[in-house]
């Protein structure tokens, strides 16, 4: 049976639609480490992977469906069960909402304050380039956002970057801006998926409310250079 491109992700947006971000490729692939942390290894070549580290303060995420063992020369860092959700059904058509406006390169400190401050994931100077943001502002300050991230297969979307500022929360913001991001898949005729924290139970209903399902389940394994 072939394997779905959601299945490997990481392997299939650097081999696929979202080459050109990888700075390493063939058995193994990295993508650039400004836009994120991201690996991966064909079958049987997760030897290799230490070769990707280029610092002893440097990490790799590998997104599989199982948590990986450290090869040879790495060592496991963290690891963290995710659920892996898609909308694959008929979703609800959203009007624009003209309160939230997109990102541009001006907003990119801005961005990545928000999220090293909501960790909704791994953020990078670059992390914003992946595709359209969009965001919210009141008295001039960046309170929310949510963009788009991989691309793993044509007609594949990734929701992604889903964060509001501590002090705003509690104010249905987040389901504002995914409801955009949706908004731009469903012109694309996309597919959306997104990547969650288990633990993150807040944040899967909300998913669920707007459409999405669990479609699998995924373990990150952060690597760094062994001691």
């Amino acid at each position: 049976m072939s394997q779905h491109p959601l299945d490997r992700p990481i392997w299939n947006l650097l081999n696929g639609p979202q080459a050109a971000l990888a700075v390493a490729s063939g058995t193994v692939c990295r993508i650039d480490p400004t836009y994120g942390p991201f690996a991966a290894a064909a079958p049987g070549y997760e030897g290799e992977l230490a070769g990707l580290l280029v610092s002893a303060d440097d990490e790799i995420w590998l997104v599989e469906t199982e948590e990986q063992s450290a090869p040879p020369g790495t060592r496991v860092l963290r690891t963290a069960p995710l659920v892996q959700m898609i909308a694959d059904g008929p979703l609800e058509i959203f009007a624009i909402d003209p309160g939230l406006v997109l990102m541009d390169e001006a907003d990119a400190a801005e961005m990545t304050a928000l999220a090293l401050e909501t960790q909704p994931g791994p953020w990078r100077s670059h992390t914003h380039r992946y595709g359209p943001y969009y965001g919210l502002r009141e008295e001039g300050r960046l309170i929310a956002m949510a963009g788009e991230r991989m691309r793993p297969a044509p007609g594949l979307a990734e929701l992604s970057g889903v964060c509001t500022a501590p002090d705003r929360q509690g104010r249905g913001l987040a389901g504002r801006l995914i409801r955009r991001v949706l908004a731009g898949f469903a012109a694309r005729g996309d597919t959306p998926f997104l990547h969650s924290y288990a633990q993150n139970t807040h944040a899967i209903r909300l998913y669920e409310s707007l459409g999405f399902r669990t479609r699998q389940h995924l373990v990150v394994t952060v690597l760094g250079r062994a001691d």
